[in-house]
Order: C-alpha cells, then structure tokens, then sequence
C-alpha cells in the first residue's frame, strides 16, 4: 500500500514538473523579440525621396539633398556613410543622448526597421566631393587633423576616422567632404553637452580652441 501511495506521489510530482516547465519555456518564447527585418535599401530609398506623407513624416531629400549630398551648410551630407553609424545615430535621436527640435522628431516617428532601410540606402549613395574654402587655416586644419595637438591633449582625427575621411564603419563616421558649418556646430555641441552619445568626442571637443574646429572643420570638407 505505501509503494503504491509513493508510486501515486511519484507520478503527480512528474506531471507538475512537466506542466511548469511547458509554461517556462513557451513564456522564453512569446517574450524572445523578433528579429530585425534584414535592411533593405530600396525601402530605404523611397522612404528617403518620398517621406510618408501619412504620418506627416518628410521626404528626407528636403533636408539632406538627392542620395544625401546636401547643399545646405547646416545640413549634414549623408551619402556613402557607414550603414551602421547612420542607423546608430538615428535611434541615438530618440534618447536624452542627441537631442535635436528636427531630427528628434522625425526619428522617434521611424520604426526601427525603416531605420535600417534609411541607414542602406545611404551606405550605397555616391557621395560628391566638397572643397576647403579657407586658404588661410589649412595648414592647421591638416595639421590638427593629421598629428593632433600634443600639448592640449587633442588626438589626431586621422587616428580614427582615417587619413582620407572614410571612417571606420560601426565605430567612427565618414568625414570627407562633410560641410564645415555642420563639423563646427557638431564640435561645438560635444564640447558643451547638448550631444553626448560620443565619450571621445566629447573629450577631445573640450580640448579644442575654437581656431583648431574651424581650421579642421574646412580641412575635412576638402577630404576625398
């Protein structure tokens, strides 16, 4: 009689186990996220003509130009840049990290696979060449961006964003042919504090007389 009570407890335990560990593992799978739709860069090249107009979100050409060449100073050029920084950047414009009246707007409008669209799309843009203007800091610029500051402690640009301005892809973004306004103000914005997602920059930025950021600024527009 008490094997057959031990046997009658044995298999209830069982059955309880198995049930709970069912509803484990089918509440890991429901709460699992799904993963990123692999981006698509003609998406992303018809969200960037086109906006969604839906939504009242904007054709990004209005701002940033065809395929990303902007022609307004105070516009980043976008084209040929790092698919992953780009997308890094626009989910950075959701968060206390970069915070901008525009692109805070429109970003936090964007699901995170348009991200993706929008950030391969650009990647593949051929970005046009832009020009120093200022005969008279290039010296400086090159400089600055080549060797650094020494006694300031300000790293050579070149050291992670290349020789020639390309970047290194997922880490630090293209520069080359950049607008100076734009490299100035995004300067000025690391040094004090309304954009913060770049710990190096924002050491660097903190370094820099405000000479040395224009000087590098024009340099970088002329890099191909």
């Amino acid at each position: 009689m008490n094997r057959e009570l031990v046997s009658a407890a044995g298999a209830a335990l069982l059955k309880t186990l198995l049930v709970a560990t069912l509803a484990v593992s089918g509440f890991a799978t429901a709460a699992t996220p799904a993963a990123p739709a692999k981006a698509d860069a003609q998406k992303g090249g018809q969200l960037y003509d086109n906006g969604d107009p839906a939504r009242g979100l904007p054709a990004c050409t209005s701002c940033h130009g065809a395929a990303g060449n902007s022609t307004i100073a105070a516009n980043p050029k976008l084209s040929a840049q790092a698919e992953a920084y780009t997308y890094k950047q626009l989910v950075n414009f959701t968060t206390p990290q970069r915070q901008n009246p525009v692109m805070t707007t429109y970003a936090k409008m964007l699901t995170d696979d348009e991200k993706r669209h929008l950030s391969a799309f650009l990647a593949k843009a051929v970005a046009k060449p832009g020009a120093a203007r200022n005969k008279d800091t290039i010296d400086l610029g090159k400089k600055i961006y080549r060797g650094g500051n020494g006694v300031t402690g300000v790293a050579a640009c070149a050291s992670c964003h290349g020789a020639d301005g390309g970047g290194i892809p997922a880490q630090y973004p293209r520069l080359a042919g950049q607008h100076q306004d734009y490299t100035v103000a995004q300067l000025n914005s690391f040094r004090n504090g309304t954009r913060s997602n770049s710990v190096q920059m924002t050491a660097i930025a903190k370094r820099m007389s405000d000479e040395e950021m224009k000087a590098v600024a024009d340099y970088i527009s002329g890099l191909k």
